[in-house]
């Protein structure tokens, strides 16, 4: 019997069984073709990811990834492990050649695709909450950078979209690609920050946030992290 996967924000129905996740949904705006198509390309990159068995309109069949998420719960000791091997795997996809990957996630294409989208006002950030979308929209095209930092990237780089050996704590692969491609490498940065700095008293915060920059080799950036989570809310 299949059971159903409720984590996850995807829209999609999944479910797994024996080692094997099953994605549908015969909705039109969620391409499951695409991210199908983005697993098969990021595994020929030499980047972990989850293993497709069957890609066609409306479904996507993959394999399990081992591992496990750095939600956790994680050993004292291997946290900070969790945290270099993540940068480490950020560092990896976006020094991938961006002249190389397909798939376009610029802002030319999600500023569009973000204006026409729907905003679940009820599940907005803390910072956020009460607010229209008009307003949201508002902001949006106000703050919108002036350049963009290109690199491929996830798309979606939080926590349960990326596994990690329990022993080793490496990197066992990526999952829900639907967002991969060339993009500025903050919407990368921006997310997987929020994610590690977490809710008071989580296992991560600000520290794994500031070891996550460092690792990565580079500054904070509070202008490009506001507005490209801010962005996120239009997914």
């Amino acid at each position: 019997m299949w059971e159903r996967v409720t984590a996850g924000q995807s829209g999609a129905v999944v479910t797994r069984r024996d080692g094997v996740y099953r994605k549908e949904s015969d909705d039109p705006a969620i391409d499951l073709v695409g991210e199908g198509e983005r697993l098969l390309w990021l595994s020929g990159q030499g980047i972990p990811a989850a293993e497709v068995l069957e890609c066609r309109p409306g479904l996507l069949v993959t394999r399990q990834v081992p591992g496990r998420p750095w939600a956790g719960p994680w050993p004292v000791a291997s946290r900070p492990r969790i945290v270099d091997a993540l940068a480490g795997l950020t560092r990896a996809l976006h020094d991938l050649p961006v002249a190389d990957c397909p798939f376009d996630q610029s802002l030319a294409v999600t500023i569009p695709e973000a204006l026409s989208a729907e905003v679940d006002l009820d599940d907005l950030d803390a910072e956020r909450r009460g607010r229209t979308r008009d307003d949201l929209v508002a902001e949006l095209l106000a703050t919108r950078p002036r350049d963009e930092d290109l690199a491929v990237c996830h798309g979606d780089l939080s926590e349960p979209n990326v596994l990690f050996d329990p022993d080793t704590c490496e990197v066992s692969g990526v999952i829900d690609t639907a967002r991969l491609g060339v993009a500025d490498r903050w919407v990368d940065l921006a997310i997987a920050v929020r994610s590690l700095n977490g809710e008071p008293g989580s296992q991560f915060g600000p520290w794994a946030a500031g070891r996550y920059l460092d690792r990565y080799g580079i500054e904070p950036d509070p202008d490009k992290t506001a507005f490209y989570l801010l962005l996120d809310e239009f997914v």
